[in-house]
């Protein structure tokens, strides 16, 4: 099995670059929304082990927010965030993605703060790498290569079920499975459809999955004492600030509702970004810590073939604690419109989102850009009206 990783670089932009990096990262879009993979900046289609990548401008809209709470806005520059869910290590997907894109990423990163023109553009990026608090992969180990001749396969038996030479609409289905499989023997013997076998999982990965799989019980079992005794005093005090925080949720712009929802729909897969900041306060900060730790768990070793809890449709997402833990970002990629997207956390995870808003004072939608491989609540107008009720402008996935 080649499990999968994730890597994000987070960069503030240079002071009078913002619309040329804007500019730039429109120009490798073949049209609004939908990115080329052929680009000359960052040619996607030759990198065959990437799911999913990322170029989001990063902006906090909702910063003042905050003020409710009678604190100040911190200022957040805007910042370039590019991001990716790839199979394998990503040590050594970024050294293949720097050997075929250098020009293109130097040309991407100069319009970022501090960026050596001609350093060392590897270490650079490791230097601002963000690590996720928590990451999902719908399926662990089902790599690019597998959905494509999966996808491949599922074309050959639908055209040999309904216009193969043997006609078969009367057979049992044992027979039918029997005559498919004999035909997917042939066309594989003829060297005309390939199903490559699962190669074999990285030891030192089974290693860290083993150690983690039971560090974070042991973990639990030895905080137990210490959370039975504290849980009610921590249930008070998360509910008392849950009833006196001050209720907040302005409408999204009328333009940025526009501009996002332009750009979403053009296939059967979405993404979204969200960013913003954190209630304020040590306890608020820690109980998400916590969260995300245990969620981080629950998906690496229980939500893993095919769904996160209840939802299906999610095929990546993260969460990222940027600004010393002051700010949360969320990125994912699913499938069908952001009304469903929304329908399916309202309706199936309600949980999760009273979680979100008790800790999150402002999470809006974020602006930015990305590419998507080919083949792969307690208050519900509070929640849709936080996050814009759009995801990021981004691409949708693209036939090969």
């Amino acid at each position: 099995m080649t499990p999968q990783s994730s890597f994000m670089v987070v960069a503030p932009v240079a002071d009078g670059k913002l619309a040329l990096l804007r500019a730039l990262l429109a120009s490798m879009n073949r049209e609004p929304g939908v990115v080329d993979p052929d680009n000359d900046v960052v040619p996607f289609r030759q990198l065959d082990r990437l799911h999913v990548a990322r170029f989001v401008v990063l902006e906090a809209p909702t910063s003042g927010d905050i003020a409710v709470y009678g604190m100040a806005p911190e200022p957040w520059p805007p910042a370039l965030v590019f991001l990716v869910d790839i199979d394998g290590d990503a040590d050594s997907f970024l050294r293949d993605l720097v050997r075929r894109a250098d020009a293109g990423l130097r040309k991407i990163f100069s319009h970022c703060q501090g960026f050596p023109p001609s350093g060392d553009l590897l270490a650079w990026m490791k230097q601002h790498e963000r690590p996720s608090a928590a990451n999902y992969v719908n399926w662990i180990g089902r790599t690019v290569r597998q959905v494509r001749e999966e996808r491949a396969l599922h074309a050959v038996l639908l055209q040999q079920l309904y216009h193969g030479a043997e006609p078969m609409p009367d057979a049992l289905p044992s027979v039918v499975r029997n005559r498919l499989a004999r035909f997917v023997d042939t066309e594989r013997q003829a060297g005309r459809l390939t199903l490559t076998p699962p190669e074999p999982t990285p030891t030192d990965w089974r290693l860290r999955n083993a150690l983690n799989l039971v560090g974070v019980p042991i973990a639990l079992l030895a905080l137990a004492p210490f959370l039975i005794v504290a849980s009610p005093f921590l249930a008070y005090m998360l509910r008392a600030r849950e009833k006196s925080d001050p209720d907040t949720a302005p409408l999204p712009a009328v333009d940025h509702v526009r501009r996002t929802a332009n750009l979403e729909d053009q296939e059967i897969a979405n993404q979204f970004t969200v960013f913003g900041d954190l209630k304020p306060g040590l306890f608020r900060r820690w109980v998400t810590v916590f969260l995300l730790w245990v969620l981080d768990y629950s998906a690496r070793h229980i939500y893993h073939r095919g769904y996160l809890t209840r939802v299906q449709t999610i095929h990546f997402a993260r969460w990222v604690f940027l600004d010393d833990r002051k700010r949360l970002f969320f990125a994912s990629n699913y499938d069908g419109s952001v009304e469903s997207y929304m329908d399916d956390f309202i309706n199936k995870v309600a949980w999760g989102i009273n979680l979100c808003s008790a800790t999150a004072s402002a999470i809006r939608a974020a602006t930015g850009w990305s590419w998507t491989a080919p083949g792969t609540s307690r208050n519900t107008s509070a929640c849709c009206a936080g996050i814009s009720c759009r995801p990021t402008s981004g691409t949708r996935p693209i036939p090969a």
